[in-house]
């Protein structure tokens, strides 16, 4: 991608947007669906997720600051509507987040676009048992290796929580792994 700022104000700029929005949707496609996939699990969810998040940044791009990098600002939106997607799904199912999460596990099995092994499997039941910022922590860092500086631009938590959250889940993930 040339320039942020240059690329920023084609995506503001009505002779330009449509073009540039089609580069955005091309350069971070694919890895905002993996953040979203990580949270919600399911690939069905994950384009509909994807989506809204897209339509979000389309929307809103003309208000951007740029007090972040534009990754980090639309990472922040796919969170945001990733959480969203979760609890309105907890609440038409009448369940706890917990309860959600552990049905989504069961549901991963089932679903021909999860390809993986009993290991992946147990990873992710193992990352399902961790508090919500935890999992987010997590996913971003061990999924998508995103540097603590850009996650706490998108979380908008210091680095130093995030090293501590990071810390704690992989001790409760490795805990969970090796119980007999």
């Amino acid at each position: 991608m040339d320039n942020e700022h240059d690329f920023i104000q084609r995506l503001k700029h009505p002779n330009t947007k449509e073009v540039a929005y089609k580069e955005l949707l091309s350069l971070y496609k694919e890895r905002l669906y993996w953040h979203i996939r990580h949270i919600v699990k399911s690939h069905h969810d994950a384009d509909d997720v994807l989506q809204n998040t897209f339509i979000k940044v389309y929307k809103n791009v003309a208000n951007f600051k740029g007090d972040s990098k534009l990754f980090s600002w639309m990472y922040r939106i796919a969170t945001n509507e990733s959480l969203t997607h979760l609890n309105k799904n907890a609440k038409r199912l009448k369940c706890s987040s917990e309860e959600l999460q552990q049905s989504m596990i069961t549901n991963l099995k089932a679903d021909v676009y999860f390809e993986s092994d009993d290991i992946q499997l147990q990873l992710q039941q193992a990352i399902a048992i961790l508090p919500e910022k935890q999992q987010l922590v997590f996913n971003m860092r061990y999924f998508q290796d995103i540097k603590y500086k850009d996650m706490s631009d998108i979380l908008e938590t210091s680095e130093g929580a995030l090293k501590a959250s990071y810390h704690i889940a992989v001790k409760k993930i490795e805990a969970f792994l090796t119980q007999d």
